[in-house]
């Protein structure tokens, strides 16, 4: 049945009056140890894009019931494991903590396992490079373009001291550079998950696409991206081909992808962004790959980046939510990101 594909539970204290929604696949429960070991968890330690520091892309993914994670970027780190903690998010990876650390610093150290860093702009960075000096060594994860990046003009000594392993002398070596190849499979170190990468385009940058790999299961995470027909290329379409048996076979058991903006923003000033229209044009273009229509029915697709405003009136969250389901004519699961939500896929 296509509704059992993609169940989503939130993790953490249900919300009184809340407990239930209209869609079958969502329920808002504690962990449940009948479900443990199948899809992955996600926590949104950052939502957004643009200037609300503090609350900027991270998300920590890591496959149910085991708890060493990956963080897919890092714009927020500290700050957002705080949130979580205070919303009472952390309380199973505490119950290993035998530190003295508090609950956010035992997940820096012990629970986040490397990186993935999409592309290095800095509300993809600003958190990895802030916790740098207390985090403990770890890989970092990016297309050579992005670790070229992060060398040559964020740790260089000169904005920042040089926490990697290679770049501007002396090396503090906190973090190792680990590049990935595009279309080719890459263990992730001291996780049970791997990665594949492919480039995306984001304007004059090029950003990445991560497919997470535990067993048979798969995660897509999609760094900041522009539609092909704007951007003129082909690379969503060649991701959507490459992931296309992931969702035939029932194995993609979510996508993370961003809508930055409504559909009020004209094309020409997209700035390699998408918004509600292009996100369902494009999800389109991934089912008739399938070569099934309903394919994508029942797949949770959480959306990411939507950029913070300083404008009064409706909430953008709520305006982007509603353009993407009144066009949603695949059946799909659309979730907004917060700060703190906790969803377990599978």
């Amino acid at each position: 049945m296509f509704f059992t594909k993609s169940i989503v539970c939130l993790l953490g204290a249900a919300l009184a009056g809340n407990a239930f929604w209209a869609q079958p696949s969502w329920s808002e429960n504690a962990p449940s140890p009948a479900s443990a070991h199948t899809g992955f968890d996600i926590l949104v330690l950052g939502a957004r894009g643009g200037v609300q520091d503090g609350n900027l892309s991270a998300y920590m993914i890591n496959p149910h019931g085991d708890h060493r994670a990956i963080l897919c970027d890092a714009g927020t780190v500290v700050n957002g494991l705080n949130e979580a903690n205070h919303l009472g998010k952390l309380t199973d990876f505490s119950k290993s903590n035998q530190t003295a650390l508090t609950p956010a610093g035992y997940v820096l150290h012990h629970v986040i396992q490397g990186y993935l860093i999409s592309h290095a702009h800095l509300d993809h960075i600003a958190g990895l490079a802030i916790s740098a000096p207390d985090d403990t060594p770890k890989p970092l994860y990016g297309l050579q373009s992005t670790l070229d990046d992060l060398s040559q003009y964020v740790f260089n000594w000169h904005i920042w001291p040089n926490f990697a392993d290679h770049g501007n002398v002396p090396f503090l070596k906190t973090y190792t550079y680990q590049p990935l190849i595009p279309t080719h499979s890459q263990p992730l170190q001291n996780t049970a998950m791997s990665v594949t990468a492919w480039p995306l385009s984001h304007s004059l940058v090029t950003s990445t696409a991560f497919l997470i790999k535990s067993g048979s299961d798969a995660l897509l995470y999609l760094g900041d991206t522009g539609p092909d027909p704007v951007e003129k290329t082909h690379r969503l379409q060649t991701l959507w081909r490459a992931v296309a048996s992931d969702v035939q076979k029932h194995q993609l058991k979510a996508i993370i992808m961003e809508a930055s903006y409504d559909n009020s923003r004209p094309d020409n000033v997209l700035f390699g962004h998408l918004t509600p229209h292009w996100v369902l044009k494009s999800l389109h273009d991934l089912a008739q790959e399938t070569g099934d229509a309903t394919s994508l029915q029942g797949l949770t697709v959480v959306i990411s980046h939507i950029k913070y405003t300083l404008n009064t009136g409706a909430k953008i969250q709520e305006t982007i939510k509603r353009q993407l389901e009144t066009e949603n004519d695949l059946g799909v699961n659309f979730v907004i990101a917060e700060q703190g939500l906790r969803l377990h896929v599978h």
